[in-house]
């Protein structure tokens, strides 16, 4: 891959980070002139900011070129910060930019405080720093700006629960950063640098088998297992997607495990490079381990919960688990598989977590057994779920089987069958409480949730009687003695289903375009394997 460093091109790699951070001063400075302004420029910003991280994604992946940009001029050789993005963060980084404004714009219906908008252009500057970051420091900086807004955006609601929740993720969320930065202190006292390329050479000088290197990943690994949340380190997600705001638990699910995702990716093919685990065999072993364990543990804690946001929740934690077992991997089609699934995850889970807002603001409906009839009370939503929920599981043509497919190839390649076993046992598990959800939905006669019309629950008018409350967001309300107007001006309206619908059509088109993906992304996985 050639290195592009400086150009009009690489001011969109600032770009990606500074709009949304100076759009984040705009509520708190003009949102109380008009209850419209903060929301404007959410939708603003976040649509400016998905135009620059595509046609990022578009220079980086046509070109083949790794794009580098020299903050203030210095190069890393003079102690300088660089962004450097090439074709995986560039996918990432227009992951993020896309799914914030769709989150956005499946937002409109829920108006909250300048605050809110606020943190939610931060999280998306955050999350996209991590990506185009070619430092080890900054990254760990950027993790902690996105860290700090996802715990606010998630007390957002104001309740006890999402407070603790938030509290949680606090606290666990800091001890994962803190373990990666002790990391980046074992680097640093090993190499004298912090810039990612400068490392992936001094590293390979000190030696793999080096104490101080060793440690340096250990701590690195173990900070990131946390933040993606990987089997038995995941204890706060299932409380922090639960008790978040509907909309809120489907940014966080789309996106930050993602982006921590990518972070380990990065650290694990241009920090540490292939040659480190060639030398050390046992490290690699470790990492597949623990994520053949999320896997599978994430897929089984799903099949019990009976509330949906959380066996969403626990199903997150066995889908990262796939996504580390195609990094883990070290081979060119698990890789490419890991990228996939990471987008395909970050838009299926997105949706459905959109789905399961509609469901609950319009009919209550939190828990499997409340999904009754939910093919006919809500036609349109149900379907893009069963959709979603069909990709999930990995069902062809969808997305969900494209990742899984590559994965499972890599892993063929390298003779690890007991790893196919897991995708196979996962794939059944998760088919599982899929298929519960899509039985209640479609072949269940409703025993309660009376007086809601089909169009008012896809997106309708909204339902006079304060009972659409119940339930989620609309239950946080009454829990905090919201009034009956705050209450129904969140009920969803018809910009939340018609993102879900979006996302529904996205799965299936980025599975029907599989082949495509792979042979855009080769260049760049290849680059990460010389």
């Amino acid at each position: 891959m050639t290195e592009a460093v400086g150009g009009p091109v690489a001011l969109l790699s600032v770009l990606v980070v500074v709009v949304p951070i100076l759009a984040a001063v705009l509520p708190l400075a003009f949102g109380r002139l008009s209850d419209s302004v903060s929301v404007g420029v959410a939708l603003v910003a976040s649509a400016v900011n998905a135009v620059v991280a595509s046609v990022l994604a578009w220079v980086t992946l046509s070109g083949g070129e790794r794009i580098v940009t020299e903050i203030g001029g210095f190069p890393a050789s003079q102690g300088g910060i660089e962004l450097a993005v090439d074709g995986m963060s560039a996918v990432v980084v227009a992951l993020i930019a896309v799914v914030g404004f769709a989150v956005a714009v499946a937002s409109l219906d829920d108006r909250r405080q300048n605050t809110f908008y606020s943190l939610y252009l931060l999280l998306v500057a955050g999350l996209s720093g991590v990506c185009v970051t070619g430092d080890v420091f900054n990254m760990y900086v950027f993790l902690e700006i996105s860290g700090l807004t996802a715990y606010a955006l998630i007390a957002s609601d104001g309740t006890g629960r999402s407070a603790l929740a938030a509290l949680k993720y606090l606290i666990v969320g800091t001890v994962g950063a803190s373990l990666y930065l002790i990391g980046i202190g074992y680097a640093y006292v090993s190499t004298g640098v912090l810039n990612m390329y400068d490392l992936s050479e001094l590293l390979a000088d000190v030696g793999y088998a080096d104490p101080l290197v060793l440690s340096a990943f250990a701590f690195m690994a173990t900070g990131f297992a946390i933040k993606i949340a990987l089997f038995p380190l995941h204890t706060w997600q299932p409380d922090a997607y639960t008790e978040a705001p509907d909309r809120v638990t489907a940014l966080i699910a789309a996106l930050v495990s993602t982006t921590a995702a990518y972070a380990l990716a990065r650290i694990v093919f241009t920090v540490f490079t292939v040659e480190f685990f060639a030398t050390n065999p046992i490290v690699q072993q470790a990492l597949l381990a623990i994520a053949a364990t999320s896997v599978v543990a994430g897929s089984v804690l799903a099949v019990l919960q009976t509330r949906v946001k959380r066996m969403l929740a626990y199903s997150s934690v066995a889908q990262f688990g796939l996504v580390v077992l195609g990094i883990g991997l070290l081979e060119e089609f698990a890789l490419v598989g890991a990228i996939i699934h990471l987008v395909g995850h970050a838009i299926i889970k997105g949706g459905l977590f959109l789905g399961v807002a509609v469901f609950a603001g319009a009919l209550g409906a939190t828990t499997v057994d409340d999904y009754d009839g939910l093919g006919e009370r809500a036609p349109y939503t149900s379907a893009a779920f069963a959709v979603l929920a069909i990709s999930l599981v990995g069902v062809p043509p969808t997305v969900g089987f494209v990742g899984k497919l590559y994965i499972a190839i890599g892993a063929v390649n390298e003779g690890a069958w007991p790893l196919v076993a897991v995708i196979v046992v996962s794939t059944v598990l998760t088919l599982g409480y899929v298929l519960r959800l899509i039985e209640r939905m479609y072949f269940t006669s409703p025993a309660s949730l009376e007086g809601t019309t089909p169009a008012a629950a896809d997106g309708g008018e909204p339902p006079s009687s304060s009972a659409s409350t119940s339930g989620s967001d609309a239950g946080s309300d009454s829990a905090s003695g919201a009034t009956p107007d705050l209450a129904a001006s969140r009920h969803p309206g018809p910009a939340i289903v018609a993102v879900v619908i979006v996302a529904a059509v996205a799965s299936l088109v980025l599975g029907f375009a599989g082949a495509g993906i792979e042979s855009i992304l080769e260049p760049t996985v290849n680059t990460l394997f010389d």
